[in-house]
């Protein structure tokens, strides 16, 4: 199961306005499993993009997300930012981690990353990410499914 995680410094930038997840350009790009994340030291694109990985199909930089939402759940308390599921056909690579981040804000800010757990190869195939993620209900310790990049209960 690939795992979730955001970059420390992100929330601030997001909270310092230095980052605006539905109007700015919020990128995807494949990374190989010679990047190891550092959720505490690395903030810009520039402390990934060597390990960006490449090959067929794939273009350098990743893709934008779109259908970018951020909304408000007043009934459940909690605020989701959400986006189009996002593919990339006939691709040619190896690649470990997704990493999402700002492409119009001054030097390129990382929010977070998808480990995948280990390489993963493809040879012209599709390659998709599903922004879903589970989580368990603290009161009635069920397992829920839900649609949704980050998720932050207030």
């Amino acid at each position: 199961m690939a795992v979730g995680k955001w970059f420390g410094p992100a929330l601030g930038k997001v909270l310092g306005k230095q980052i605006d997840l539905v109007n700015d350009t919020i990128k995807v790009a494949l990374v190989t499993g010679s990047y190891s994340p550092n959720v505490d030291t690395h903030d810009e694109w520039a402390d990934v993009s060597a390990n960006e990985a490449s090959g067929t199909g794939y273009t350098a930089g990743g893709v934008a997300l779109s259908s970018k939402t951020l909304t408000y759940d007043s009934t459940n308390n909690y605020w989701t930012f959400d986006a189009a599921d996002i593919a990339w056909s006939g691709v040619t690579l190896s690649f470990r981690y997704a990493v999402i981040y700002d492409d119009t804000a001054t030097g390129k800010p990382l929010l977070g990353y998808v480990d995948f757990g280990s390489s993963q190869s493809a040879t012209n195939q599709d390659v998709g990410i599903k922004w879903e993620f589970f989580y368990q209900d603290p009161e009635s310790m069920a397992i829920t499914t839900d649609s949704g990049i980050l998720r932050a209960t207030v």
